[in-house]
């Protein structure tokens, strides 16, 4: 089934990364505890990285008319 997520990262004085996205929760369940590499999304040498863990991510809906509207609209971000 696919639901509607919120990732979320402090990365201390270099930023905060977040986003928007669905995935089904089968893919979630395969990629939690795998190391993540964003490369410099907080700027130039930030070097963004780390396990993705289940606190990182937030279950924001599991509506499968919503969600099937927010992918037509091209909501993920």
């Amino acid at each position: 089934m696919k639901k509607l997520y919120k990732f979320y990262w402090d990365c201390g004085r270099q930023g905060d990364i977040e986003g928007l996205f669905v995935a089904d929760e089968e893919d979630i369940k395969k990629n939690l505890g795998k190391n993540v590499s964003l490369g410099s999304c907080l700027g130039k040498y930030s070097e963004i990285y780390g396990n993705l863990d289940e606190d990182d991510l937030t279950i924001l809906s599991d509506d499968q008319d919503f969600i099937k509207k927010f992918e037509e609209l091209k909501c993920e971000s």
